[in-house]
């Protein structure tokens, strides 16, 4: 009886994976005519606010069992498909292969695009500014760490928009060809370092930590180094074959990243949006506070603001800000323009729709 009962539930699976399959080659055959459509009227190919739509939609109608996570795991994919269907992306980010740069990567487009990875933030950015790919992700802040100063300097200056963001849960891991009381040194990116800080005292006080440009570095510099350790993803250690000595090793059990995505254009309203910004205000009291009036009277609500120090002008600083909202909303434009003319500078680095900080 057990027997026929699983047979039968067999059978009823394949009959929906065959009508999935159908679907599927349907929604590929209407994405493949967006593409046209698309490329005659000139528009982009990605458009996160779109995807994000479409997805809030979906996650609100679902009723289960197939949790929500899986659901959004399921159509990064199927939108990743659609995409390269209708145009090639390539998108940029810090590498090497695995890490977290890369993860943000495939957490945003999904495994379709051309992914180039770069040795250094920087260049993300300038392959971008020379048009050599379509859209770059570059670390912005963490939780426990802060903001990411490199991203910052290059924020400053560039005409990269921000598109979207993605949040990464971060969980770091020891990995070495040796023994755990043979580590002499441990290497990872700094801001992987400074999240261990703590772990790396108690458990290996007699290693020294090795700066590198990036947690995927590291792993690939323990290879070499049989006396050496790497803090870095897990999926690192499958790549490039390191066992690992001890798993989420941060400090912090909320240890996430936030990560930009960048390119030209703008990202319409969803309606559940973020905007950017960065502004200097006259170096004399009561500057900033009379700045930041109008995003109160406005009832906006500020989601972040960080000073940063303007190069060669001493005590004097820039202000990076997030709040509620997007450009294209009336309050949000009518507040900006009392902020323009109560600040010395202001730049708006895009509205895009947030991210899913529960990663």
């Amino acid at each position: 009886m057990k027997r026929k009962t699983v047979e039968k539930i067999r059978e009823e699976i394949e009959k929906k994976d065959r009508e999935l399959l159908r679907l599927l080659n349907q929604r590929s055959s209407l994405a493949e005519g967006m593409g046209r459509v698309k490329r005659q009227l000139g528009r982009e190919v990605y458009d996160p606010s779109r995807e994000a739509r479409i997805l809030a939609s979906l996650l609100g109608a679902n009723e289960g069992p197939l949790p929500d996570e899986a659901l959004s795991n399921i159509y990064r994919e199927i939108f990743s498909s659609s995409r390269q269907l209708q145009s090639p992306l390539t998108v940029a980010c810090l590498g090497p292969e695995a890490s977290f740069s890369h993860l943000a990567a495939l957490a945003q487009f999904g495994k379709s695009p051309q992914i180039v990875l770069e040795k250094t933030i920087g260049q993300v950015f300038d392959r971008l500014e020379k048009g050599n790919a379509s859209f770059g992700v570059v670390p912005f802040e963490n939780s426990i760490e802060g903001s990411v100063k490199m991203t910052l300097d290059r924020m400053i200056s560039t005409s990269l928009k921000v598109r979207a963001e993605v949040f990464l849960r971060v969980s770091h891991c020891l990995m070495s060809c040796g023994k755990e009381r043979e580590i002499k040194k441990v290497y990872s990116h700094p801001q992987a370092l400074a999240q261990c800080r703590e772990w790396l005292a108690r458990n290996l006080p007699q290693a020294e930590p090795v700066a590198t440009d990036s947690t995927a570095t590291a792993a690939m510099r323990v290879r070499e180094d049989k006396r050496g350790a790497a803090i870095a993803s897990s999926l690192a250690s499958k790549v490039y074959g390191l066992p690992i000595l001890a798993e989420g090793i941060e400090d912090h059990p909320i240890n996430i990243t936030r990560f930009l995505v960048l390119g030209n254009g703008e990202s319409s309203p969803t309606g559940r949006d973020k905007t950017s910004i960065l502004f200097g205000t006259p170096h004399v009291p009561g500057a900033l506070h009379g700045t930041l009036g109008p995003f109160a009277r406005a009832e906006i609500n500020l989601l972040r603001i960080e000073s940063y120090p303007i190069r060669d002008r001493v005590w004097e600083y820039l202000f990076f800000a997030d709040f509620g909202g997007h450009l294209h909303e009336r309050k949000v434009r009518e507040c900006l323009r009392k902020v323009e003319g109560k600040t010395v500078f202001l730049k708006v680095l895009g509205s895009y729709p947030r991210g899913d900080d529960s990663r």
